[in-house]
């Protein structure tokens, strides 16, 4: 049965995106059958793994509301290995829309459906503290949480912190936090190691030993609808996230 991994963090702006899209990318370039869940409304996990959200017939908006079979949604990626379910725009609504609703087991039960069908679920959540994060927790086995080398990083880590332990005791007991991954990361500069202390001291080890360096071929990647692997296989982002990839199912092989 496949392991449901919750990409979640409140704050935009720390590398949440390309670190759904590349670790999927690197744990399907190892042999893994990886789906990614898409569900920011923005739809960037989407463009950035080559799709076309706007010439899309449906998303997972019409999946979540029961429109249409989750099976019938799921698209190749240009990564191997790597399945997409896409979002759209539509989706940003869909906080009124369910809002007198049962909705905290919606995303569980659809992805009870394809569990079987992969190895690994990443859901990369929307920067918000709102209903579909909520929804991509309660239905994962484990949370990653992406944390930006600046000086407000750990800005918002209680109320995180507080939600993750709302979402235990009250919907999805066995829920893991996997890991805390820096990101943006430059071992040059005191601040970058200043802030590495401060996250230690919430998270200890939680923190991977592999961090996202600065790199532009990273942030060039996803305006080419592709990965740090296909985009430029020698750049530093993708030793980097080649790394994570290999620490990321050292450290989940633990939980088998």
């Amino acid at each position: 049965m496949g392991k449901i991994i919750s990409i979640f963090n409140q704050k935009g702006g720390v590398g949440k995106t390309t670190t759904a899209i590349n670790l999927s990318a690197g744990v399907g370039r190892k042999g893994k059958k990886v789906l990614l869940v898409d569900l920011d409304p923005q739809g960037n996990t989407t463009s950035g793994l080559g799709i076309d959200k706007n010439s899309l017939d449906n998303n997972i908006y019409d999946v979540i509301m029961g429109e249409i079979s989750i099976k019938d949604i799921i698209l190749e990626t240009s990564a191997k290995n790597v399945d997409i379910i896409p979002s759209g725009i539509e989706l940003s609504g869909i906080e009124l829309e369910l809002a007198e609703e049962k909705w905290q087991y919606k995303l569980k039960d659809m992805l009870d459906i394809i569990e079987e069908t992969y190895d690994f679920i990443f859901v990369d959540c929307p920067p918000t503290l709102g209903i579909t994060s909520l929804m991509g927790l309660i239905a994962s086995d484990f949370v990653l949480i992406p944390i930006q080398a600046e000086f407000y990083a750990l800005e918002g880590t209680g109320q995180l912190l507080s939600t993750l332990n709302m979402v235990r005791s009250n919907y999805n007991k066995d829920l893991v936090v996997l890991g805390v991954i820096m990101t943006m990361y430059d071992a040059r500069t005191r601040l970058a190691s200043d802030v590495l202390n401060e996250v230690k001291k919430v998270f200890g080890d939680l923190i991977f030993n592999t961090k996202i360096s600065r790199n532009v071929r990273l942030a060039e990647a996803p305006s080419y609808g592709q990965s740090i692997f296909d985009y430029d296989r020698i750049s530093k982002g993708s030793w980097d996230y080649n790394a994570l990839s290999k620490e990321f199912l050292n450290r989940v092989k633990k939980y088998d």
